[in-house]
């Protein structure tokens, strides 16, 4: 049995977790054959700013393999979506633009790229009650071994340290064993 270790994601970890997010890219499962043009694409909303901008907050898991799961939080979800838009999307409208055509001819990808120029954020009401949110995603081979549990204990840890009162998270509704986890 492989050794598991979940500590403080570092900057040399962006690569990886990008990884991590393309292989759970199709609702927890591996989205690679979907991404082939633009395997990034995802990472660059769900990864990307939270080791930016809340590297206090990202945590990852690695085995002898390497990282194979992360999960993230954001202490004030409007505070973390006020600077992404002001530092982080405008680089990506620039370097990836608003997709045209009928949109249900579009690449996940360029579906995603749409995305980039007009992001939904999601903050629950009241939403003094859950101010925090997170991201969490893991390999298959990390899972169902309580590693999921482990990080987001960790994480909301670390929010609760930071005065946060509450934490919310969204989950696809075509992702049963997240559900289930959940």
């Amino acid at each position: 049995m492989s050794a598991f270790t979940v500590r403080t994601a570092r900057p040399a970890d962006q690569a990886p977790a990008y990884h991590v997010c393309l292989k759970t890219a199709d609702h927890g499962r591996d989205g690679e054959p979907f991404y082939r043009d633009d395997p990034d694409a995802l990472a660059r909303i769900y990864v990307g700013p939270y080791l930016a901008f809340e590297p206090e907050l990202a945590i990852v898991l690695e085995d002898e393999q390497g990282v194979c799961g992360y999960a993230f939080g954001a202490l004030d979800s409007r505070a973390f979506y006020a600077r992404y838009e002001k530092e982080w999307r405008p680089r990506l409208c620039a370097e990836f633009p608003m997709p045209t055509g009928d949109p249900s001819s579009w690449t996940r990808a360029e579906n995603v790229h749409s995305w980039y120029h007009q992001p939904e954020y999601f903050c629950p009401e009241p939403y003094e009650a859950h101010p925090s949110h997170m991201h969490i995603d893991l390999l298959e081979r990390a899972q169902g071994r309580g590693h999921g549990r482990r990080m987001m204990e960790e994480v909301m840890t670390r929010l609760r340290e930071r005065a946060s009162p509450g934490v919310h998270l969204g989950v696809s509704v075509l992702n049963a064993p997240a559900l289930g986890f959940y």
